[in-house]
């Protein structure tokens, strides 16, 4: 099918949780660590059937525009900008914005009920009354050889804060390329069986190396091997 040579649409879902793990410094991991952390997130997907293409890196490369629709009856917009500030702040070679008209937005969020997150999904995300919707949340991203052209996050809100924030902070991070849920990574939000709510240290490291402009759309694991050294070392000079 033409869309698919031309995009790539990838779906994250976030499910199962446990503990949290103590809170780390920058400097506690070693360079092996954080580029085994972005190998784990940026190649391969959570659920491969979904994409034709996973062993690629995946990114924005325009300025992302966000616009949340709070749908959900509690008013979620306050925390949500909020998030997406620190995303901005906290993120090295990213531009993030609020959009003011949803027609401008590349990255759009919907705040849900849960009686809401199906139909949503279905409708404004994929634009399938057939479509799957599995998971507690989810993002979905269209990416092509040139980067990441949108990304569209569904965030549950009326089941709890922990929920709330677990979703909020995981779809939107994996909305922006890093995909990949692993079990090993216990400092990360991108690991269904953590109980992070957070943007921690380690996320903001890998989205740091993910986001340096050495590391390009379309690169495979054995090209980024080549720079990842000096992308790790100098992301742990950005993070504090």
């Amino acid at each position: 099918m033409t869309s698919m040579r031309s995009f790539l649409t990838i779906l994250s879902i976030a499910l199962l949780f446990v503990p949290l793990p103590a809170r780390a410094a920058s400097d506690s991991f070693s360079t092996e660590e954080l580029i085994a952390g972005f190998e784990k997130t940026v190649f391969g997907l959570e659920y491969r059937s979904w994409s034709w293409r996973p062993y690629q890196v995946k990114k924005f490369t325009k300025p992302v525009l966000f616009y949340v629709h709070n749908l959900s009856r509690r008013d979620r917009r306050n925390t949500v900008h909020r998030f997406i500030r620190e995303i901005g702040n906290r993120i090295g070679g990213l531009t993030t914005a609020i959009a003011k008209d949803p027609a401008r937005a590349n990255f759009e969020v919907y705040v849900v009920d849960r009686s809401q997150y199906e139909p949503v999904v279905k409708k404004d995300v994929y634009k399938n009354d057939r479509a799957r919707v599995p998971g507690r949340c989810l993002v979905r991203v269209v990416s092509g050889s040139r980067g990441i052209k949108r990304s569209a996050a569904v965030i549950v809100s009326d089941e709890g804060e922990f929920l709330f924030k677990r979703c909020l902070v995981e779809e939107l991070l994996q909305g922006l390329g890093p995909m990949n849920d692993d079990s090993e990574l216990i400092h990360s939000v991108f690991n269904d069986s953590s109980r992070h709510s957070r943007f921690t240290v380690f996320d903001q490291l890998i989205l740091n190396m993910l986001y340096d402009p050495r590391i390009k759309p379309g690169m495979s694991m054995k090209q980024t091997r080549q720079v990842l050294p000096l992308v790790a070392r100098d992301a742990r000079r950005r993070v504090r």
